[in-house]
């Protein structure tokens, strides 16, 4: 009988699962693993002991250290505005007709219209201010309320048929659809169609010009033009803020439209309102 080898390895104990008479050894984790582990454990509990960590009702625990990352941001703002006091300053008061020949101000401006743009105005003119159906382009010529720098920055400040500007542009369409029989409306139609380019039938047209001199060209104009004092829109170009269709057309003229925008002299201050007026018109558009 040969002597048992006490060399030979022994196998580990197991944990007692089984698969299929597959057993899976019990092996113990290595000690550096273990620590880290730990380690890793006690840093954690320090970390949410020294900064905000744990969602109450209302915050967060503030942690020993009170750090904020919104009061790093809060200190970074402060420190911008702080370095460009004297540019703002400047830029509300200043004189926006003559902004461009102050290159340094009317690039400050300029640029700080771009990020105000972005964050309070691309949601309904469009990142590149081509606008929406309802939301005027910015980039064009056709202004209702005008496009010169001062009549932008003042409708930039007092919004547009708003209860939060007393001074806010205002004007109201009728609802023709309570005052014209449906036939009278399509009638203006196409009379809206001829002065614009479109094709159009010339007897319902011819029939449509009366209507339009007696109910429409008080605010239109007898030519179709519109009073920007009013805030009527042209109708002789291919520019239409609802669409020039003739069932747009018709529901325009049926229900009317009535579109607002906010007062953001309420939100911003002037400085800002004068470089938003500022970006806006070197778009391309405004007069």
């Amino acid at each position: 009988m040969s002597k048992k080898d006490n060399n030979q390895p022994v196998d580990p104990d197991t944990t007692g699962h089984s698969w299929d008479g597959i057993e899976e050894f019990n092996n113990p984790l290595p000690k550096w693993w273990l620590w880290t582990f730990y380690a890793t454990i006690v840093w954690g509990i320090g970390y949410t002991i020294a900064y905000p960590a744990w969602p109450l009702i209302q915050e967060a625990t503030p942690g020993l250290l009170k750090y904020s990352t919104r009061g790093e941001v809060v200190e970074e703002i402060a420190a911008v505005e702080a370095a460009n006091e004297d540019l703002n300053v400047q830029l509300a008061s200043a004189d926006l007709t003559t902004l461009p020949e102050n290159a340094e101000l009317h690039r400050y401006a300029v640029n700080g219209g771009r990020s105000l743009f972005a964050a309070n105005c691309s949601q309904c003119h469009g990142s590149g201010a081509a606008g929406f159906i309802g939301y005027p382009n910015l980039l064009d010529d056709d202004w209702l309320w005008g496009g010169d720098i001062d009549t932008i920055a003042y409708t930039i400040n007092h919004g547009i048929r708003n209860d939060q500007s007393p001074d806010s542009h205002w004007s109201e369409m009728p609802a023709f659809g309570e005052i014209l029989e449906p036939e009278e409306i399509q009638t203006v139609v196409s009379y809206v169609q001829s002065i614009s380019g479109q094709e159009h039938d010339a007897d319902l047209a011819a029939a449509g010009e009366e209507i339009f001199l007696d109910q429409c060209s008080a605010c239109h104009l007898e030519t179709g033009m519109g009073e920007t004092s009013l805030g009527a829109p042209n109708l002789t170009d291919a520019i239409w803020l609802y669409g020039g269709d003739p069932e747009a057309l018709t529901e325009t003229i049926t229900y009317s439209r009535f579109g607002v925008m906010p007062a953001w002299g309420l939100r911003l201050s002037e400085a800002e309102v004068n470089a938003l007026a500022a970006y806006v018109h070197q778009l391309g558009g405004g007069q």
